[in-house]
């Protein structure tokens, strides 16, 4: 019972006892017990801003698919680590009901379809890993974006879906539904995160994974700083340009929190070269990835502010031949559904090798 609610009690205990008669002031000290309200979920997107943004990426289809570099690689490597779950060639796990969430262009449908993918050289010849899935739903808010490329040959290699979810913060779908939850570059824009990992922990089968990308931490450090120190000498202060990312030290503990086990999270930093930082932001609006924070400041960046953070840029961060870099952070999770079946650590203290005895020896 919360303080509020208590101390409500007591006043009724002590006018029972002055004016009201008997069988009322007994009826007035019965305690009643409720669940406290969830706590607000703090909102640091628009996400109706990153819907628009989308759906005009989109629309031109030329420029949107050439910007897909960095996503059509990020959705490789998921795949990949996909394969890695598997590493012996004896063993063939299948996916009957497979969900991609967040699909973008469905550029993990493209990655699935992809001839050889398996990274290990010992095996040069893989067929792809479509094979393995049953179905493929594709998921995400942005109907132009989803249907993008739904005329290209990639569909007729895998059974894929489309849907169209109203709200990418709430998903639609059964308990214990899916066989296998994918995710590449879309998580990064959630408000609810902890709430959207859990509900995909929810629609997984137990011992099912759910394997994930996001944009985190330093991304685009090179671009924040260059920007907020042309602000702060132009205008005297700065406003977010950059959309604030998780931390890899955060995504762990999100995953625990949301009921995962076997956990599996790794870094790794993707560097781009641009002939300018006119072109790198030009490349993240044709990918719908310009910012879209709450609060952020309408309309477009002062034309001297723009000037003064390309020449801070080169020469901060500027590379011998001239070009910018631009550094993606990305952020890899892999977590399993927890199944009685599972494997499961040892206890502790029953190790029977002395990890600084094997250090010692080296």
């Amino acid at each position: 019972m919360n303080f509020t609610a208590r101390r409500t009690l007591q006043r009724c205990h002590h006018i029972s006892n002055s004016l009201l008669s008997p069988s009322i002031a007994l009826s007035a000290r019965r305690p009643y017990a409720f669940q406290a309200a969830a706590p607000p979920i703090h909102k640091v997107f628009n996400r109706r801003t990153k819907w628009l943004q989308k759906e005009r990426a989109s629309q031109d289809v030329e420029n949107s698919r050439i910007a897909d570099y960095l996503k059509d690689e990020i959705a490789m490597h998921v795949c990949e680590r996909l394969l890695l779950m598997c590493p012996r060639k004896d063993i063939k796990r299948e996916y009957p009901q497979v969900l991609d969430f967040g699909a973008n262009s469905c550029n993990i449908a493209r990655a699935l379809t992809r001839e050889n993918p398996d990274p290990n050289p010992e095996m040069p010849v893989s067929e792809p890993i479509a094979t393995k899935i049953g179905h493929l739903l594709a998921a995400d808010s942005s109907e132009s974006m989803l249907y993008r490329d739904a005329d290209l040959d990639f569909n007729k290699q895998i059974n894929i879906t489309r849907q169209v979810l109203t709200d990418e913060e709430t998903l639609p779908y059964d308990a214990n539904s899916f066989d296998l939850v994918l995710s590449s570059l879309s998580m990064h824009w959630i408000n609810d995160l902890p709430g959207v990992l859990a509900q995909i922990n929810n629609i997984l089968k137990p011992d099912c994974a759910f394997i994930g990308a996001m944009f985190g931490g330093d991304t685009l450090y090179e671009l924040r700083t260059s920007l907020q120190l042309a602000e702060q000498e132009r205008r005297g202060g700065i406003s977010p340009h950059v959309s604030p990312l998780a931390d890899v030290r955060d995504v762990g503990g999100l995953l625990g929190k949301a009921g995962f086990k076997m956990l599996t999270v790794d870094v790794e930093d993707i560097i781009v070269d641009y002939p300018d930082s006119f072109a790198l932001m030009t490349d993240l609006q044709a990918m719908g990835e310009n910012n879209a924070v709450l609060g952020r400041e309408m309309g477009p960046i002062p034309r001297d502010v723009l000037l003064a953070a390309d020449a801070i840029y080169r020469e901060l961060h500027g590379n011998e031949d001239g070009t910018l870099p631009a550094t993606f952070r990305m952020i890899h999770m892999i977590g399993w559904k927890e199944s009685k079946d599972q494997a499961q650590p040892l206890p502790r203290g029953s190790g029977e090798i002395s990890l600084k005895d094997i250090l010692e020896s080296k």
